[in-house]
């Protein structure tokens, strides 16, 4: 398995996210995930599995690792320069059935992330009833595992927002959503 290449340069969200804690996320964090996945893997029946599989159907180590490498490639996508703003065309009118506006769905989220205590993620899902969700995970877990389907993720460890904001989860949540992208969040919608 390669470590991803970001959509974009390191210093492309600035100045929401800085290069160097991009660069730490990335080319450090994610890259041990892949290393002890790849260390893992190695001579077994998951050596040519996807990512997505592994997570799936793994357990222990190897599934913390898997699932962590997952969720922070998942990241990247969730964000891009010059984001923010409001959803648009169907997630939007999701988003206004499901929390009344675009609004109410910052807060909602906001507010779980900042309940979370210690490491984890945030993310808006789609349930497979149709109604979007706002669903914290501890550590690495994730909606992958569920039947919910993953729109956006906002990672909840604290070397996500240290460099940038040290312990300031609010400051960073509030950067995090003028990166955030709402066209690969709607990509994300099935048909």
């Amino acid at each position: 398995m390669e470590l991803t290449d970001l959509p974009y340069s390191p210093g492309a969200l600035q100045p929401h996210l800085s290069e160097r804690s991009v660069a730490l996320q990335h080319g450090q964090h994610q890259r041990a995930c892949v290393d002890q996945v790849n260390a893992r893997i190695s001579g077994t029946e998951w050596e040519d599995a996807p990512l997505e599989r592994i997570v799936r159907e793994s357990q222990g180590a190897l599934f913390e690792a898997a699932a962590q490498a997952w969720n922070l490639q998942f990241q990247w996508q969730c964000l891009r320069p010059r984001g923010g703003g409001d959803p648009v065309g169907r997630l939007a009118d999701r988003v206004k059935r499901c929390f009344g506006d675009a609004a109410s769905l910052r807060k909602a989220f906001n507010d779980a992330a900042l309940g979370l205590f210690g490491a984890g993620w945030a993310w808006l899902v789609l349930h497979p009833d149709g109604s979007l969700a706002v669903v914290v995970t501890r550590n690495a877990a994730t909606p992958l595992t569920s039947h919910s389907v993953p729109l956006l993720a906002c990672n909840l460890w604290e070397h996500a927002y240290y460099l940038d904001y040290q312990n300031d989860r609010a400051r960073y949540l509030d950067a995090w959503w003028k990166a955030v992208n709402w066209e690969f969040a709607a990509e994300q919608l099935p048909g």
